[in-house]
Protein backbone atom coordinates (compact mmCIF):
# COMPACT_ATOMS: atom_id res chain seq x y z
CA UNK A 1 0.00 0.00 0.00
CA UNK A 2 2.60 2.23 0.65
CA UNK A 3 4.02 1.87 -2.62
CA UNK A 4 1.05 2.91 -4.49
CA UNK A 5 0.55 5.98 -2.24
CA UNK A 6 4.00 6.82 -3.62
CA UNK A 7 3.49 6.04 -7.34
CA UNK A 8 0.14 8.10 -7.08
CA UNK A 9 2.50 11.65 -5.15
CA UNK A 10 5.18 10.72 -7.92
CA UNK A 11 2.95 10.81 -10.78
CA UNK A 12 1.29 13.97 -9.51
CA UNK A 13 4.71 15.45 -9.03
CA UNK A 14 6.08 15.00 -12.78
CA UNK A 15 2.80 15.49 -14.60
CA UNK A 16 1.98 18.89 -12.28
CA UNK A 17 4.00 21.58 -12.91
CA UNK A 18 5.77 23.12 -9.69
CA UNK A 19 4.34 26.74 -10.61
CA UNK A 20 0.74 25.34 -10.95
CA UNK A 21 0.65 23.87 -8.00
CA UNK A 22 2.30 26.56 -5.88
CA UNK A 23 1.16 29.75 -7.38
CA UNK A 24 -1.98 29.13 -8.86
CA UNK A 25 -3.41 30.20 -12.68
CA UNK A 26 -4.93 33.37 -12.10
CA UNK A 27 -3.72 36.62 -10.17
CA UNK A 28 -5.30 39.43 -8.05
CA UNK A 29 -4.30 42.77 -10.08
CA UNK A 30 -5.20 45.91 -8.30
CA UNK A 31 -5.94 49.13 -10.49
CA UNK A 32 -5.93 52.52 -9.01
CA UNK A 33 -6.37 56.12 -10.19
CA UNK A 34 -5.81 59.51 -9.55
CA UNK A 35 -8.54 60.91 -8.59
CA UNK A 36 -9.63 58.12 -7.39
CA UNK A 37 -13.31 56.55 -7.35
CA UNK A 38 -12.59 56.47 -11.14
CA UNK A 39 -14.77 53.65 -13.26
CA UNK A 40 -12.72 50.84 -14.21
CA UNK A 41 -12.99 48.91 -16.80
CA UNK A 42 -10.56 46.33 -18.63
CA UNK A 43 -10.20 44.84 -22.33
CA UNK A 44 -10.87 41.31 -20.70
CA UNK A 45 -14.50 42.27 -19.65
CA UNK A 46 -14.10 43.11 -15.80
CA UNK A 47 -15.81 46.47 -14.65
CA UNK A 48 -15.46 48.67 -11.29
CA UNK A 49 -17.45 51.73 -10.37
CA UNK A 50 -15.02 53.06 -8.07
CA UNK A 51 -10.68 52.50 -8.00
CA UNK A 52 -8.89 51.21 -6.62
CA UNK A 53 -10.41 47.90 -8.47
CA UNK A 54 -9.31 44.48 -7.47
CA UNK A 55 -9.62 41.64 -10.35
CA UNK A 56 -8.33 38.41 -10.74
CA UNK A 57 -6.81 37.78 -14.41
CA UNK A 58 -5.35 34.28 -15.53
CA UNK A 59 -1.84 34.99 -14.88
CA UNK A 60 -1.00 34.05 -19.00
CA UNK A 61 -3.60 37.18 -20.16
CA UNK A 62 -2.18 40.64 -21.06
CA UNK A 63 -4.71 43.23 -20.68
CA UNK A 64 -5.59 46.98 -21.07
CA UNK A 65 -7.14 48.56 -18.31
CA UNK A 66 -9.30 52.19 -18.76
CA UNK A 67 -10.81 54.64 -16.24
CA UNK A 68 -12.91 57.58 -16.89
CA UNK A 69 -14.98 60.02 -14.48
CA UNK A 70 -17.14 62.83 -15.27
CA UNK A 71 -14.41 66.13 -15.92
CA UNK A 72 -11.41 64.19 -17.17
CA UNK A 73 -9.66 62.48 -20.15
CA UNK A 74 -9.96 58.44 -19.70
CA UNK A 75 -7.09 56.98 -19.35
CA UNK A 76 -5.53 53.67 -19.90
CA UNK A 77 -2.48 51.43 -19.20
CA UNK A 78 -1.63 48.30 -20.56
CA UNK A 79 -0.55 45.59 -18.58
CA UNK A 80 1.98 42.79 -19.70
CA UNK A 81 3.07 39.55 -18.18
CA UNK A 82 6.82 37.89 -17.24
CA UNK A 83 8.50 35.87 -15.31
CA UNK A 84 8.55 36.65 -12.07
CA UNK A 85 10.81 35.29 -9.00
CA UNK A 86 8.12 33.14 -7.67
CA UNK A 87 7.91 32.01 -11.22
CA UNK A 88 11.65 31.20 -11.84
CA UNK A 89 11.80 28.91 -8.72
CA UNK A 90 8.54 27.00 -9.70
CA UNK A 91 10.33 26.39 -12.98
CA UNK A 92 13.34 25.46 -11.50
CA UNK A 93 11.51 22.87 -9.00
CA UNK A 94 10.25 21.60 -12.34
CA UNK A 95 13.55 20.82 -13.69
CA UNK A 96 14.57 18.85 -10.41
CA UNK A 97 11.17 17.47 -10.11
CA UNK A 98 8.81 17.47 -12.65
CA UNK A 99 10.98 17.87 -15.53
CA UNK A 100 10.03 18.48 -19.17
CA UNK A 101 6.64 17.55 -18.49
CA UNK A 102 6.18 19.88 -15.31
CA UNK A 103 7.96 22.90 -17.08
CA UNK A 104 5.15 22.30 -20.35
CA UNK A 105 2.14 22.32 -17.56
CA UNK A 106 3.71 25.65 -16.42
CA UNK A 107 4.19 27.02 -19.83
CA UNK A 108 0.35 26.21 -21.11
CA UNK A 109 -1.11 27.68 -17.70
CA UNK A 110 0.97 30.71 -17.48
CA UNK A 111 1.74 29.78 -13.69
CA UNK A 112 5.00 31.08 -14.12
CA UNK A 113 4.07 34.62 -15.17
CA UNK A 114 3.05 37.76 -12.57
CA UNK A 115 1.15 40.69 -14.18
CA UNK A 116 3.12 44.27 -14.46
CA UNK A 117 2.49 46.66 -13.28
CA UNK A 118 0.83 45.56 -10.41
CA UNK A 119 -0.64 47.57 -8.59
CA UNK A 120 -1.09 49.27 -11.93
CA UNK A 121 -2.61 53.46 -11.60
CA UNK A 122 -3.83 55.22 -13.97
CA UNK A 123 -3.71 59.14 -13.74
CA UNK A 124 -6.64 61.16 -15.77
CA UNK A 125 -6.33 64.70 -16.25
CA UNK A 126 -8.56 67.46 -15.52
CA UNK A 127 -10.40 68.76 -18.82
CA UNK A 128 -9.23 71.92 -19.94
CA UNK A 129 -12.00 74.43 -19.93
CA UNK A 130 -12.13 77.27 -22.65
CA UNK A 131 -11.09 80.66 -21.27
CA UNK A 132 -14.14 82.45 -20.79
CA UNK A 133 -15.29 85.01 -23.43
CA UNK A 134 -15.92 88.23 -21.89
CA UNK A 135 -18.45 90.37 -23.64
CA UNK A 136 -17.36 93.14 -25.50
CA UNK A 137 -17.35 96.53 -24.72
CA UNK A 138 -19.73 98.36 -27.40
CA UNK A 139 -17.80 100.04 -29.84
CA UNK A 140 -18.22 103.82 -30.05
CA UNK A 141 -18.94 104.89 -33.85
CA UNK A 142 -17.47 107.82 -34.94
CA UNK A 143 -19.15 110.01 -37.41
CA UNK A 144 -17.96 112.66 -39.53
CA UNK A 145 -19.28 115.90 -39.25
CA UNK A 146 -23.01 116.60 -39.81
CA UNK A 147 -24.24 119.28 -41.71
Amino acid sequence: MKYHQFMVVFALAVLTGCATTVRGTNEQVTITSSPSSATITTSLGHHCEGSPCIIKVPRKKEFTAYAKKPGYRPGSIFIGTRVQRGGAVGLAGNVLVGGVIGVGVDAVTGAALDHYPNPAHIKLQPMSRRPSSRPSAPRSSSSGPTS
